[in-house]
């Protein structure tokens, strides 16, 4: 995906210097956080590394997990199965749209059969030839 196409939030537009001011969080901090996989900013065609908002909220929920203590192997678990918590949630509503639309189409044609069936029933305005 380009950088185009990425949402607003996702594009990386600040240098490592900005984001250290923008975080608190030193450089060198930076530089270990994305060695250890916690954070992988975007990468322009010369290699400069660029921060998005979206790393901007990772590096305060990284930064509130040091504070609690937590290392840096427990955080990494922790983003993984927020972020695969996040996945399910977002799946299950979907999942429960299309269920919701599967009931309906399923009363609409249950419906209409049954009106169709009523009108057999009736005979259709043909009279009983054993009347």
């Amino acid at each position: 995906m380009t950088e185009d196409a990425l949402p607003r939030s996702a594009r990386g537009v600040y240098g490592i210097s900005v984001m250290s001011e923008l975080s608190g969080i030193a450089p060198q901090t930076l530089r270990l956080y994305e060695r250890r996989g916690l954070l992988t900013p975007s990468r322009t065609d010369g290699g400069v590394r660029r921060y998005s908002d979206d790393d901007l909220r990772r590096l305060e929920r990284i930064s509130e997990l040091v504070a609690q203590g937590v290392n840096l192997a427990g955080i990494a678990r922790i983003l993984d199965l927020e972020n695969r918590n996040s996945q399910l949630e977002f799946d299950n509503t979907q999942l429960q749209s299309d269920n919701a639309k599967l009931k309906a189409g399923r009363k609409r044609a249950s419906g209409a059969t049954a009106g169709k069936k009523g009108r057999r029933d009736h005979g259709g305005g043909r009279e009983d030839p054993a009347g």
